[in-house]
C-alpha cells in the first residue's frame, strides 16, 4: 500500500503532534497523523497549561471558554505561606488559588496571568477536532517502525491493524515522546543528563483520609502533595531513579512512597489511576536531520515541575509548523527550516536548566533548607517574583531577528494582544492569528507600507485599523506571535523582511 498525498507525516498524535498537524494544515498542506494508541490515554498527565501556551491557544482559538480568571490579589500572610511552599485548602490559602506557579515548590504570584485548567486529555479531544475540521487524517492504532529518507521523500514502515503497509511523504515529523523512535533512526544525538528522583501522580483511595494535612510538603525524603475530594496524590524521593519506566506500578509500590513521606501507616486501599515519573534532562544536539524534524518531548525531556513540557512542546509546534507549510507549498526554501532550531534549542536548553535548579532545590538538608530560605525573601518581591515567574512561564522568550536599524525595535518580542478599531467594529490580534497567516498591521495609514506588502498578499494578512495603544505605527508579526519588523524602521527594509521570513513575492515588485 502506497500513501503519496500527505507532504507532511506526523508520527505522534498527543497534544504537540496534533498542534503541529494543525499549524501545517492551516496552509493547505497535506498531513497524516500516525499514533500506536488506538485511543487518548487517561492517565494523569497535565492538568492544564500557562503562560504563553494560553497565549497560543488563544490565537489559533482553542480551548475557548475555559480561561480561569484570577481572583483578589493575596495578603502579605498569604503570600509567605506560598513562597514558603505551603499551599493548604484552609481559610488561609483556598486550595486553588488562581494565578498561582510553582518553582521547586515554591509557589510565584502572577495574578494577572491566566490559566486553562484543563486535563491534557481535553486539550487532545479539541485538538483532534479541530484537525478533522482542517482535513488531517488521524490515524489511531498505527505504529511507526522505521523509516528511509533521500533528497525527496521519506518512505515509513507502518503497523497497522490491518497489518503492515508503507507510506510516503516529504517531510517527517517526530512528536513521538521522550523515547522518540523518529529520533532514535535519524541518529540524533540526546546528552543529558541521568534522573535522581523517583515520582508517582496518582488518584487513590486511603483508608485513612487524616492521615495528613491536604497540601504541598517538602520532607526528610522528598516531597508529599496531598488534595482531598477525590484524593490526589504527587510524591518524588531522591535516591535511584525507576528501574524501567515501563515495569507495572503496584499498590505496594506507591503506598510505600506515601508511608516513607508521610511518617505514617496509611493504606492504599484502590488506585485509580497512576503515573510513575523522574527528573532525566536530556536534549536532541538538532532538531532538524534532512527530511526530519523533532518536536516537543522527542526534541527535549525534563522533570515535570512547573509543567513545561506541553508549554514548551506548544511552543515548538507553532514555531516550526508555519515554516514548514512555506517550505512545503514551495514558497521558502529549506534553510528556513534551519531557524526552528537556531530559535527553539537555545528556549529548551533553558528549560533543562531551571528544571534542573528545581529539583536540585527540593533535595533533603540543611544547606538547600538555607538556600529556600533566601529565595523565599527574594520572591516576596514583586519584580524578583515577575522575573522568575517570566521564565517559568515562557514569558521572557525572543528570537534574534537581525540588525535592529533594519526590523525595528520590538522585532523578536512577542506581539502583545492589541485591540484595534476597524470600520467594521473592534477585533483583538489574537482573534486576526487564527488563520496562522503572518500578518501586517498598518496603525499609521500609510498607503505606501501597504503597497509595499501587496505582492505578498497571497500569504501575508494586511490590516489597517486605529489602537490607543499602539507601540509602533506599523508591525509585521510572524504567524507564531512573533514581530518580525516594526517601525521606526525604514519601510523600504520592509520587502526584505518579507522575502527571508515568507519568500520571495508572487508578483514582480
Amino acid at each position: 500500500m502506497a500513501f503519496r498525498d500527505a507532504q507532511v507525516a506526523v508520527v505522534g498524535g498527543g497534544p504537540v503532534g496534533l498542534m503541529l498537524a494543525c499549524e501545517v494544515a492551516l496552509h493547505d498542506v497535506p498531513v497524516v497523523v500516525l499514533e500506536r494508541l488506538p485511543e487518548i490515554e487517561w492517565r494523569p498527565k497535565a492538568e492544564g497549561i500557562t503562560g504563553r501556551a494560553v497565549d497560543i491557544m488563544d490565537r489559533r482559538g482553542l480551548m475557548i471558554g475555559v480561561t480561569e480568571t484570577p481572583t483578589t490579589p493575596p495578603t502579605a500572610e498569604q503570600r509567605a505561606r506560598i513562597a514558603a511552599g505551603e499551599r493548604r485548602p484552609d481559610s488561609l490559602l483556598p486550595k486553588a488559588f488562581p494565578g498561582a506557579r510553582h518553582f521547586a515548590s515554591m509557589f510565584l504570584l502572577r495574578p494577572e496571568s491566566p490559566d486553562l485548567l484543563v486535563p491534557q486529555q481535553l486539550l487532545e479531544e479539541d485538538l483532534a477536532r479541530r484537525a478533522t475540521e482542517l482535513g488531517v487524517e488521524v490515524r489511531r492504532g498505527h505504529t511507526v517502525t522505521g523509516f528511509t529518507q533521500d533528497d525527496d521523500r521519506v518512505g515509513l514502515d507502518v503497523e497497522g491493524p490491518d497489518g503492515p503497509y508503507r507510506i510516503e511523504a516529504e517531510w517527517l515529523v517526530g512528536c513521538d515522546g521522550g523515547r522518540s523512535m523518529v529520533r532514535k533512526l535519524s541518529g540524533i544525538a540526546f546528552p543529558g543528563t541521568d534522573g535522581i528522583t523517583t515520582g508517582y501522580r496518582a488518584f487513590a483511595e486511603i483508608d485513612d483520609p487524616d492521615f495528613h494535612l491536604p497540601g504541598w510538603f517538602r520532607k526528610d525524603g522528598g516531597l508529599l502533595v496531598y488534595e482531598e475530594g477525590p484524593p490526589r496524590f504527587i510524591t518524588l524521593e531522591f535516591g535511584d531513579p525507576p528501574v524501567s519506566r515501563d515495569a507495572p506500578i503496584t499498590l505496594e509500590e506507591f503506598q510505600g512512597a506515601l508511608r516513607r513521606l508521610s511518617g505514617t501507616k496509611v493504606t492504599v486501599t484502590e488506585v485509580k489511576k497512576i503515573t510513575r515519573f523522574t527528573d532525566n534532562a536530556r536534549q536532541a544536539e538538532t532538531y532538524r536531520s534532512g527530511r526530519v524534524l523533532l518536536v516537543g518531548d522527542a526534541a527535549h525531556v525534563h522533570s515535570h515541575w512547573s509543567g513545561p513540557g506541553l508549554r514548551l512542546g506548544l511552543g515548538d509546534a507553532v514555531n516550526v509548523g508555519w515554516k514548514l507549510a512555506a517550505v512545503a507549498r514551495g514558497w521558502c526554501q529549506e534553510d528556513l527550516l534551519d531557524t526552528y532550531t537556531s530559535e527553539r534549542h537555545p528556549i529548551g536548553a533553558q528549560t533543562l536548566e531551571i528544571q534542573r535548579a528545581s529539583i536540585a532545590l527540593m533535595r533533603p538538608g540543611p544547606h538547600v533548607d538555607a538556600l529556600r530560605r533566601l529565595l523565599k525573601e527574594l520572591l516576596l518581591r514583586d519584580e524578583a517574583n515577575r522575573q522568575l515567574t517570566a521564565l517559568v512561564d515562557d514569558l521572557h522568550i525572543s528570537y534574534d531577528m537581525g540588525d535592529p536599524s533594519l526590523t525595528g525595535p520590538l522585532a523578536g518580542r512577542y506581539s502583545p494582544d492589541l485591540r484595534l478599531e476597524r470600520s467594521d467594529g473592534t477585533v483583538r490580534v489574537a482573534e486576526l492569528q487564527r488563520t496562522g497567516r503572518p500578518l501586517l498591521l498598518d496603525l499609521g495609514a500609510d498607503p505606501g507600507l501597504r503597497a509595499l506588502a501587496e505582492p505578498w498578499s497571497d500569504r501575508v494578512d494586511v490590516v489597517t485599523a486605529e489602537c490607543a495603544e499602539a507601540p509602533a505605527d506599523a508591525l509585521l508579526i510572524r504567524p507564531d506571535g512573533f514581530v518580525a519588523w516594526s517601525t521606526p524602521a525604514d519601510p523600504a527594509s520592509l520587502p526584505s523582511v518579507l522575502t527571508r521570513w515568507f519568500g520571495p513575492p508572487a508578483r514582480a515588485t
